[in-house]
């Protein structure tokens, strides 16, 4: 198990039920950012691919 995981298993466990637009899932990113710049580029790929996953290239 990767670290990382242990955050998306708490992300499920508390909050899997809800339903969110991808508006508010962005505006929540760049929350993020703003508060932790260090992370702008891992976040900026994670947008990019979210945006781009149904792209067949």
């Amino acid at each position: 198990m990767y670290f990382t995981d242990r955050g998306i298993e708490e992300l499920i466990a508390r909050r899997g039920t809800e339903q969110v637009s991808l508006a508010w899932l962005a505006e929540q990113l760049q929350v993020f950012v703003d508060l932790n710049p260090d992370f702008e580029v891992p976040v900026e790929r994670l947008a990019t691919w979210l945006a781009r996953i149904d792209d067949e290239d």
